[in-house]
């Protein structure tokens, strides 16, 4: 059997590794040992903090929406309960960007549902 000389191909493994580091802190971005650690742990801690970041922009959504519902006179909940009463299908996510950057469009909303 003719011997394989693995420098190239170990090459490219270590440095498609130490990309994937790239940007982290002391030397888990220039180290194969501890990069390889560090990128196990990020992954894993990734594809927590996508499920996490769903629930942190909806906590966020509801104070921006109960904070201009509260200068309209209502509070977050009674506003969410007749939204739905009335079946108006604006999400969350609009509700806030209108209640911060459109105040006298959310007060027309709030208008209508009261």
């Amino acid at each position: 059997m003719t011997r394989v000389k693995r420098g190239t191909s170990a090459h490219k493994k270590r440095e498609s590794l130490l990309k994937k580091t790239k940007g982290f802190k002391w030397g888990r971005k220039s180290k194969e040992r501890a990069a390889r650690e560090a990128l196990l742990h990020s992954q894993s801690r990734a594809f927590k903090g996508r499920k996490e970041k769903k629930r942190a922009f909806r906590a966020l959504w509801q104070v921006k929406i109960n904070a201009g519902a509260r200068a309209e006179g209502m509070n977050y909940s009674s506003l969410i309960k007749k939204l739905k009463d009335k079946n108006v299908t604006l999400n969350r996510k609009m509700l806030a960007e209108l209640a911060k950057n459109e105040p006298a469009a959310f007060k027309k909303i709030i208008d209508f549902v009261k």
